[in-house]
């Protein structure tokens, strides 16, 4: 085969992946779907939640005033297995709008599809579509695999593993 099942058409596995994957924004009747990806995203943060049904809540809120763009990923045959949410904030140093990609969660079974990539970059997309100065995130100092995919996707690691990935 000589590596062309790895490598088809100048692409690579994951770039293969992601290209099943597909991003929308999350409305109101996304909300029970969200939620269950968003309360896999506290437990994977080990977030003692009180209330079982406040994740759903807060997200809901969310997406109902529009305070936060929500997206998810659906992979064929899989179903939904990602989710982003990102706040709209400004920077005062560029006087424009900042984005802060606040969560970024694919759950077990999405993982290795390219769910978090086609993600990151649907926010990156949007981001640039808006006029977005940049989009900062943070991560866990000991989550590898999420730095990884961070930087080769454009994010400059800063001091206390916060990124920014400068958009022009």
């Amino acid at each position: 085969m000589n590596g062309q099942a790895a490598q088809r058409d100048g692409r690579s596995p994951a770039e293969e992946s992601a290209s099943v994957v597909s991003v929308r924004a999350a409305g109101e009747a996304d909300v029970d779907a969200a939620a269950v990806l968003f309360r896999g995203y506290l437990d994977f943060y080990e977030v003692d939640i009180e209330d079982p049904d406040a994740p759903r809540a807060f997200l809901a809120e969310r997406i109902a005033k529009d305070e936060s763009l929500v997206l998810l990923a659906d992979v064929p045959e899989l179903g939904t297995v990602g989710f982003a949410q990102v706040y709209r904030g400004f920077s005062s140093l560029s006087l424009k709008t900042a984005w802060v990609l606040n969560d970024l969660y694919v759950a077990p079974a999405g993982r290795r599809t390219g769910a978090g990539r086609a993600l990151l970059r649907e926010v990156l997309r949007r981001a640039r579509e808006a006029g977005v100065s940049g989009v900062q995130l943070e991560t866990a100092y000991d989550n590898t695999v999420a730095q990884g995919l961070y930087e080769t996707e454009g994010f400059v690691r800063e001091e206390f593993h916060v990124y920014f990935h400068e958009l022009g």
